[in-house]
């Protein structure tokens, strides 16, 4: 299937260096995807009945280090044990320090989902993940744009779920109109990194209004389990990341937050 490069040259921001960086990665990769069965397996266990936890795997962020000697597969183990639902795996090696090769030693060795955590941009990079073993990948509609739709049904055309990532009413609409079942409200801001916690509700409350029916995700800046509280009843799963990584005992940190 046909699938346009995005633009990506007048992104600002950190967003913007950091497509900008994996444009060039990618800027010789193959273009052509296979065709694969799509299971929605990464759906399914978001939909299992009340907050679930996508737990995240990541080393550094633009913000700096968070735990660089952190083993991916031995993080996956420990939220697993805790009792997340899903392991989300960075694959940007730059400012994450995240690689392909953890989403395939997660994805062959741990029975939960995995996302796969990029800044997609290029046909390559979902044909990675799949075939690393990811049952979903992340598109961001402030990358995407417009191409929203023709991304998520390039996941789909691979296997994978589609988790768009919305952070604006405006952005919201896009995810929509692309037929998204899985949509992720950030409450950071990729631009500046600012986050802020009313965003998710705010708009994901506005999706529910819109009488969205599928998946909904909010993601960044949460760290105890008395910020989740709010997200019930209208959000299926929350993915957190930077504070369980340093964390000295990962599953009983998964578990304080899930209340267990």
């Amino acid at each position: 299937m046909d699938l346009p490069l995005p633009d990506v040259s007048k992104l600002e921001g950190t967003l913007g260096s950091i497509c900008r960086d994996r444009a060039e990665a990618f800027v010789n990769a193959p273009t052509s995807l296979t065709p694969r069965v799509h299971e929605k397996r990464f759906a399914t266990a978001l939909k299992a009945g009340g907050l679930r936890l996508i737990a995240e795997v990541k080393r550094a962020s633009p913000r700096g280090e968070l735990n660089t000697g952190l083993s991916a597969l031995e993080a996956a183990k420990a939220y697993m044990a805790g009792g997340a639902s899903a392991i989300s795996v960075l694959t940007e090696p730059k400012s994450f320090l995240g690689s392909f090769e953890d989403l395939t030693e997660v994805s062959s060795q741990i029975a939960l989902p995995t996302l796969c955590k990029d800044f997609i941009l290029h046909p390559a990079m979902l044909e990675q993940g799949a075939q690393a073993g990811a049952a979903a990948a992340l598109l961001l509609v402030n990358v995407l744009g417009k191409q929203t739709k023709t991304y998520l049904e390039a996941c789909h055309y691979v296997g994978l779920d589609a988790l768009v990532e919305v952070h604006t009413e405006a952005e919201l609409d896009i995810a929509l109109e692309a037929g998204a079942k899985i949509i992720g409200v950030n409450n950071r801001d990729l631009i500046t990194l600012d986050i802020n916690l009313g965003t998710a509700p705010r708009i994901g409350l506005l999706a529910r209004e819109y009488d969205f029916e599928g998946v909904l995700i909010a993601l960044s800046g949460y760290s105890n389990r008395a910020e989740l509280i709010s997200l019930e009843g209208v959000f299926d799963a929350v993915l957190i990341g930077s504070s369980l990584v340093g964390a000295t005992d990962i599953a009983s940190s998964v578990r304080a937050l899930l209340g267990k």
